[in-house]
C-alpha cells in the first residue's frame, strides 16, 4: 500500500472515530440537559404546590384567628424575593397586633414592587395603629407620585396639615379631592374650614353652604358660618 493510501485510510479512521465520539458525547449532553430540565419541572412543581397549601392554610388559621399559627406556616416556605408572602404577612402580623413586624413586612413588599400602591395603602393601617404620623405623610407623598388625582390619599393628607395647622398644604389637598367629588361632605365640610382659617371667608361661607345642601342643620357648617357673621 503507498504511503498516499495509508495515510488516506489513516486519517478517515481517525476522523470517524472522532464523529462517533461526538455523537456519543452529544446524545448523552442531550440525556443529561433533559434530566435536568425534568428534575427542575418537579422541583418547581413541589415548591409551587408547597406554597400553595401554606398560602391556604394560613387562610384557614386566619378565619380561626390563629394569627401566630398563619405567620408561622408561611414562615415555612418564606422567601425573600417573593411579593405575595411579604404582603400577606404584612397583614397576618397586623392582625395579630405586631404592628412593627408588619410594617417591616409591607416595606419588604414595597421594595419588592415599587410601582405598586397596594403595599402603600396597606402599611398605612400598622403606622396608624403606631401613630407614626411622619411615616404616614410620607406614604400618602409616595401613593402622590404614582396616583396624583387619588381623591383619598389628598383627602387624607390634607387632614394630616390641617391637624398641623398648616392650612396652606391641607387646602392643596383638599382642593383636590374636593375638585373631584365635589359634592361630598367631607370634602366640603373641611374645605370650608381650611378657607375659613385662611381667612378666605368668602369661600368658607359658599362651602360651608353646600354643605348644609349635603346635611341640613349640620353643626359644624353652621358653626363655621356663625364665624364668618
Amino acid at each position: 500500500m503507498s504511503f498516499d493510501k495509508l495515510f488516506f485510510t489513516y486519517t478517515r479512521t481517525y476522523f470517524n472515530q472522532i464523529n462517533n465520539y461526538k455523537y456519543k458525547t452529544m446524545k448523552l449532553l442531550k440525556k443529561s440537559i433533559a434530566a435536568v430540565i425534568i428534575l427542575t419541572a418537579l422541583n418547581v412543581h413541589g415548591q409551587d404546590k408547597a406554597l400553595t397549601n401554606a398560602f391556604s392554610q394560613s387562610y384557614e388559621y386566619e378565619a380561626s384567628q390563629k394569627y401566630d399559627a398563619a405567620i408561622s406556616t408561611l414562615n415555612s416556605v418564606y422567601n425573600a424575593s417573593s411579593y405575595e408572602i411579604n404582603i400577606r404577612l404584612g397583614w397576618l402580623h397586623y392582625l395579630a397586633g405586631k404592628h412593627k413586624e408588619s410594617v417591616s413586612s409591607y416595606q419588604k413588599a414595597i421594595a419588592l414592587m415599587p410601582a405598586a400602591t397596594e403595599p402603600l395603602w396597606a402599611v398605612i393601617n400598622p403606622l396608624t395603629k403606631l401613630e407614626n404620623w411622619t411615616e404616614i405623610e410620607k406614604t400618602y407623598l409616595s401613593i402622590l407620585k404614582l396616583d396624583p388625582k387619588n381623591a383619598s390619599a389628598n383627602y387624607n393628607l390634607g387632614l394630616i396639615y390641617y391637624y398641623r395647622k398648616d392650612y396652606v398644604n391641607a387646602k392643596k389637598h383638599f382642593d383636590i379631592s374636593l375638585n373631584l367629588s365635589p359634592f361630598g361632605y367631607n370634602n366640603m365640610l373641611m374645605s370650608a374650614w381650611t378657607n375659613y382659617f385662611l381667612g378666605n371667608k368668602n369661600e368658607a361661607k359658599t362651602l360651608f353652604n353646600k354643605t348644609l345642601l349635603y346635611s341640613p342643620n349640620d353643626k359644624s357648617a353652621l358653626e363655621g358660618l356663625s364665624l364668618i357673621k
